[in-house]
């Protein structure tokens, strides 16, 4: 089962990128965040290195055996948080800033990164998207998560 694309008959796993992802359609979290949160883990932990080109999203769907819209989401949401980035044609790839923490820690530097923490930069985007929505005015929505701030103190 270690061999990119391969699913097993009885968990119905499919993994891509060299075992980087693993989808299990009958998991607790949907195929999409499931392909969001480990891109986003790979970029953080330097598995997927600044310039790391991600296969084509009908590519890695077909990979997994997942629909391209599934994986086409995934592929925007880390684009919104800056994780990768979408140049048409050339495909996509991992960001230079997605890779941040990775190159921080790797050189023993302890200090907080969180603008570069690919599980804040998700959140945030989550953030955004919900308030958006929710038709609240970005300036309001940034006095939500001062408030917030102020609370935890």
């Amino acid at each position: 089962m270690g061999e990119p694309g391969a699913v097993s008959a009885m968990s119905r796993v499919a993994v891509a990128l060299d075992g980087v992802l693993r989808v299990d359609p009958s998991g607790a979290e949907a195929p999409f965040e499931q392909v969001r949160h480990q891109l986003a883990a790979a970029i953080g932990d330097g598995r997927l290195a600044s310039g790391t080109r991600l296969p084509t999203i009908r590519g890695l769907a077909d990979e997994l055996g997942l629909a391209a819209n599934t994986v086409a989401r995934a592929y925007r949401e880390l684009e919104a948080a800056g994780l990768v980035l979408t140049r048409g044609r050339l495909g996509t790839v991992v960001s230079p800033d997605g890779a941040v923490a990775a190159a921080s820690a790797a050189a023993g530097d302890d200090r907080p990164h969180g603008g570069s923490d690919p599980a804040l930069r998700l959140a945030a985007a989550d953030y955004a998207r919900a308030a958006s929505g929710a038709g609240l005015p970005e300036a309001e929505a940034v006095a939500l998560v001062r408030d917030a701030f102020r609370r935890l103190r």
